[in-house]
């Protein structure tokens, strides 16, 4: 297709012919108005002059403008409309084809796809400023738009840039962690693989989205871990339970008398090298003494006597 410029030929004609009112398109002046477009364009050869007076003719043959729908098509487009640009293009070309089918040809195709992609970029760029900051930023760079024309756009340093590139980054590579876990117990349940993700601290989200799991099935399972972690945590007290009261030693009623002389008889030891509690229980701790007996050293020393009197007679 021929160009002007930077610039398509035929999109710069329909630009020119937009910018004259209807009563510019008569007879009488249709030749100047061709003379007229033709030296603010610079066309040079025959074959460009013939596009413009095509262009010309159409306009007064149609009494439609085709810039002016072309562009009323291009701002009510979303950017769910542009998403795949290469269709949109077929579904603008298509529609005002209608009344302009030249614009079906192939050779138009990839100026207009060229155009809708300057609409996309200008919807980005809206969207990524109505967000702002660092949402802005993430948008842009998840509609994979140019790094320079991010910063240059959103008036943003590379640091701020790299900043969201970075959390980017390493989503990707937290995604990326999540589908190597779910593939190591790919031979699993849906129940043990979502045991295991959670057990690898992967978010609820990310199980989710990546695993593909469902709702309520991540919520049954979450239930039965936090029963087996109550289970297992009422065995590791009843086992710390056990712990200490083998530690503390038996009651006084279940010492035997024999032991208990010589428990007492090791007090007796420790009270003479020490009177701070402190020390005592550690020393006492040491030498395997009933807690019984050393909370009885301790706030009633002169009972051991009378414990002592009665293991020597039992």
């Amino acid at each position: 297709m021929a160009t002007q410029g930077q610039r398509p030929l035929w999109l710069g004609i329909e630009e020119k012919i937009l910018e004259h009112t209807e009563q510019d398109f008569n007879e009488a002046q249709q030749e100047s108005l061709i003379q007229e477009i033709a030296t603010e364009l610079a066309l040079k050869g025959g074959g460009q002059w013939m596009h413009l007076r095509k262009a010309v003719n159409e306009r007064i043959e149609t009494g439609n403008i085709l810039m002016k729908q072309f562009n009323e098509y291009l701002s009510a487009l979303t950017l769910e409309d542009v998403r795949d640009t290469y269709q949109a293009m077929r579904t603008l070309t298509s529609k005002l084809g209608e009344t302009w089918p030249r614009l079906r040809e192939s050779q138009y195709r990839p100026d207009v796809k060229a155009v809708i992609e300057e609409r996309k970029l200008d919807l980005q760029i809206a969207k990524a400023k109505e967000l702002g900051g660092q949402p802005g930023i993430r948008f842009m760079i998840e509609q994979a738009v140019n790094k320079d024309v991010t910063l240059k756009s959103l008036e943003i340093s590379d640091d701020e840039y790299k900043e969201v590139n970075t959390i980017i980054e390493a989503e990707q590579a937290e995604i990326a962690r999540v589908g190597e876990i779910i593939e190591s117990v790919v031979d699993k349940s849906p129940e043990e693989q979502i045991k295991k993700l959670i057990s690898s601290d992967v978010v609820e989200n990310l199980i989710l989205e990546v695993g593909g799991y469902d709702q309520e099935l991540l919520d049954s399972v979450k239930k039965e871990i936090e029963a087996e972690l109550e289970e297992r945590k009422r065995k590791e007290e009843e086992a710390e339970a056990l712990k200490m009261a083998a530690a503390e030693g038996p009651p006084l009623e279940e010492i035997p008398p024999d032991e208990m002389l010589e428990h007492i008889e090791a007090i007796r030891e420790i009270l003479d090298f020490s009177d701070k509690e402190e020390e005592i229980r550690v020393m006492c701790e040491q030498s395997s003494i009933p807690k019984a007996l050393v909370d009885i050293a301790i706030s009633e020393p002169g009972k051991l006597d009378e414990l002592e009197e009665q293991a020597e007679n039992a």
